[in-house]
């Protein structure tokens, strides 16, 4: 088996339409002559094997293969901001999950932004598990790679023709399983195999969740610290710090609640999770082409609600983005409450400078009027106390000595009628 890297290979010169690597396609002489269309972007295509190939394709491209309306493309378009976003189509699943943008069909899994550095992990951890999966089930005589038509949409109407081949490892299984109300791969020791595009749905998650539970750990390694100094020591070093981290802090909790919802948002429709069922849909598809009508087709739909294998895996990683959100709403009550804390730090010292200000108000008021006394002794007029042919020292002492203690007195009085008032501790 081989495993191209995305790296290692070449984008077609044409971008329209796309060619998976294992289709053989004839194209037209004057097709290499055309100008590249508007919009055309590389994406990096993951084949049911496990082969990679770098291809470029225009959104019409895309959406010939997949079956999108160009409004479900948007959701991926790198310009735009789109939060986390999970869509079940008819033969497609889209995948906006942060730094993974992926279209997942039957398949194949095609990704927008495969040069990411942050998507190459995601893209050998992928290849890994489709690989597995391919080897798990390729002793079943399936032929996926072929089920769709690159140069017109395959519609839910196809002729057998189109689907050559069939399916015959489930026709003898097929009532049994009808009666489960879903089919389900099988390997060999009987045991059951996830479909294609949940084994890639799987990843998408997986990923999305482990980026977000890193970033959450990393902030959180972060913010200990910076809240323990700043509690510690308030300077604007250490505030400017907490407020980064602060604003990171809710970043991430957004991020975080919106792949939440979007995945509770599935779990709680159960339509919306048998979307997702592609590979199912295909081969009753095929299975009833022949025979069946609308209204057959209707209570096929209807009888594909049984979403349990699809609601498990869903449940598993909605528990784990649960607990990272739990973990930032934690940190985010720390970084309250330290809030709280410096505020009231604040507050106190505030109220100590403004005691502070009382007690020298006060002191001022008091000495003031001593200043009066010394401001009369300085005036130019006669008194007894200046007579110079009597001995006035001693009445100048007492005088002095008298004022002075009296303005001790009236500030010890006034101090003690503040603390009366509870205006000073």
């Amino acid at each position: 088996m081989r495993n191209h890297h995305p790296s290692l290979s070449k984008p077609d010169d044409d971008p329209d339409p796309i060619r998976p690597p294992t289709a053989n396609l004839t194209l037209s002489a004057g097709v290499g002559l055309r100008k590249k269309a508007a919009g055309v972007r590389p994406w990096l295509l993951l084949d049911s094997t496990g082969q990679a190939q770098v291809v470029e394709a225009g959104k019409h491209a895309i959406m010939r293969r997949t079956g999108l309306p160009a409004r479900d493309l948007r959701i991926l378009d790198p310009l735009l901001s789109y939060p986390s976003t999970v869509l079940g189509r008819e033969r497609a699943i889209v995948i906006n999950l942060e730094h993974i943008k992926a279209i997942i069909t039957a398949q194949e899994v095609l990704l927008m932004n495969s040069r990411d550095p942050s998507v190459v992990p995601f893209v050998e951890e992928l290849q890994s598990r489709i690989l597995c999966h391919y080897q798990a089930t390729k002793s079943q005589d399936s032929n996926w790679t072929n089920l769709y038509d690159l140069e017109a949409p395959q519609s839910r109407t196809s002729s057998p023709q189109n689907f050559s081949g069939g399916f015959p490892q489930f026709e003898d299984e097929n009532e049994e399983r009808k009666e489960d109300g879903k089919q389900s791969l099988e390997n060999r020791d009987g045991s059951k195999v996830l479909p294609f595009e949940f084994v890639a749905l799987e990843a998408c998650l997986e990923a999305a969740c482990s980026c977000l539970e890193n970033e959450a750990k990393t902030l959180e390694q972060e913010a200990h610290p910076a809240l323990d100094k700043l509690t510690s020591k308030i300077s604007t070093l250490n505030l400017e710090r907490v407020r980064q981290i602060k604003s990171r802090l809710v970043a991430i909790t957004g991020r975080v609640q919106k792949v939440r919802d979007e995945l509770e948002h599935l779990l709680d429709d159960d339509e919306d999770m048998a979307e997702m069922y592609l590979t199912e849909k295909l081969m009753q598809q095929l299975e009833n082409s022949s025979t069946s009508s609308i209204n057959e087709r209707d209570d096929m739909d209807d009888e594909h609600l049984d979403v349990e294998e699809l609601e498990m895996l869903l449940e598993a990683y909605f528990v784990q983005i649960d607990g990272t959100l739990n973990k930032l709403s934690t940190l985010r009550e720390y970084v309250d409450d330290t809030e709280d804390y410096i505020n009231i730090m604040l507050d106190d010292k505030q109220n100590h400078l403004l005691q502070m200000g009382v007690m020298l108000t006060t002191a001022t008021l008091v000495v003031s009027a001593f200043v009066v006394v010394a401001g009369i002794f300085g005036m130019n007029i006669n008194i007894e106390l200046f007579d110079e042919h009597k001995s006035g020292m001693q009445e100048f002492l007492w005088t002095v000595g008298g004022g002075a203690t009296g303005s001790i007195f009236l500030y010890v009085v006034a101090i003690a009628w503040c603390k009366h008032k509870r205006l000073l501790e």
